[in-house]
């Protein structure tokens, strides 16, 4: 049994191929209806992913409305006034913001559950058991993840964790509608989820999809959620993105960042002078069209 693992987390672990609950053994973990067996690797993670081809039925409605009559604002993200938790003598961690943390929700009790979904190195661990929750780390190839599993099968229980977050993790997606399906299955009723998918950014990391703000919306509502937030980064914008990954890859970014200032400083005035012309050529058009990425805030 893994030490990086506790018991209020073993007991809402599933075997990912077919959703039945697991027997722990010393050596390994097995599905007690397909007796499929899971190891533990030499960090002491579990590995659920997935050992077996699995069919996946997904069904979709077509000629549905995609965004409500009454509309959706698709603006940049404020910083909530009256956060739950509070962030102020923290330092936002890599990819997270201010303002997205000021979203983050405190923990109901010492038993709340949330799940890093492509936790990576665990970045946002820190602030998430600040938050008050138990942290799950799960990623698909991490040394650093307690877990070891795939978005498309997540080995976790219906309804079990009251906050999700998932940070630039959707592009990396292979069949991203499906993963948002898994994660809202695993979503406690009312629980929140936060992330963030790249929009303007150049291919990275095989990635596969990067979503446009409709795109982005489009998965979550293919997932069930209820829509808050979508919002593009007027921070991280296509310039720095295509200068930090693709122009000049490991180089400095305050250094790449200077290489495309006069660039970004021209783009901007640009505009400012399309919207004497158009009210099509607004700064919220601007941002939002020329974004790296779009950070999201759903509900189930």
């Amino acid at each position: 049994m893994s030490n990086k693992i506790s018991n209020n987390v073993w007991k809402i672990i599933a075997c990912p191929q077919c959703g039945t609950s697991l027997q722990e053994s010393p050596q390994n973990v097995t599905c007690s209806s397909c007796q499929t067996k899971y190891e533990f690797n030499k960090s002491g993670a579990i590995d659920l992913r997935l050992q077996h081809e699995k069919k996946y039925r997904y069904d979709f409605s077509l000629g549905t409305q995609l965004i409500p009559e009454s509309g959706f604002d698709f603006s940049t993200l404020p910083e909530k006034s009256n956060p739950e938790v509070d962030f102020s003598k923290h330092d936002a961690p890599f990819h997270l913001t201010r303002e997205t943390l000021s979203y983050f929700p405190k923990a109901k009790d010492k038993t709340s559950l949330m799940l890093d979904l492509g936790c990576g190195t665990g970045l946002h661990k820190e602030v998430c058991e600040y938050a008050g929750f138990e942290y799950v780390g799960l990623d698909y190839d991490s040394n650093e993840a307690s877990i070891l599993g795939d978005a498309h099968a997540l080995p976790f229980k219906d309804d079990s964790f009251d906050f999700i977050l998932s940070i630039a993790v959707l592009e990396h997606i292979r069949f991203p509608f499906v993963s948002m399906k898994e994660a809202y299955r695993v979503l406690k009723p009312d629980g929140i989820f936060i992330g963030t998918v790249a929009f303007l950014e150049p291919f990275h990391g095989d990635s596969y999809y990067h979503h446009t703000h409709l795109g982005t919306y489009n998965s979550l509502q293919q997932g069930g959620f209820k829509i808050e937030k979508v919002c593009p980064s007027d921070k991280w914008t296509v310039l720095m993105a295509q200068a930090n990954i693709a122009l000049f890859p490991k180089l400095p970014p305050l250094l790449s960042k200077s290489l495309v200032m006069p660039l970004q400083i021209l783009h901007k005035s640009w505009w400012k002078l399309g919207a004497f012309f158009s009210n099509k050529a607004s700064e919220a058009t601007r941002v939002r069209n020329t974004t790296g990425a779009f950070t999201f805030i759903a509900r189930k």
